[in-house]
């Protein structure tokens, strides 16, 4: 085997692994600055909202994730 070759197996394994360990992102509950509507988002929607509460599992912001 050609040490190119070599070095393409062994970054295609690193990425695979990195895979591996990958999660998918927390959601949080967010509310609006000017009417108070609450909503269930993973990033931030603007500057109009602030970060109520969170971090959840679910999309519905019902299943809070535990901190390790």
């Amino acid at each position: 085997m050609t040490t190119s070759r070599k070095s393409a197996v062994a970054f295609l394994l690193a990425c695979a692994s990195a895979a591996l360990l990958a999660a998918p992102a927390p959601w949080f509950t967010w509310r609006s600055k000017t009417d108070g509507k609450q909503v269930c988002h993973q990033t931030p929607l603007g500057p109009g909202w602030e970060k109520v509460d969170g971090p959840y599992r679910d999309s519905h912001c019902m299943k809070l994730l535990i901190a390790k």
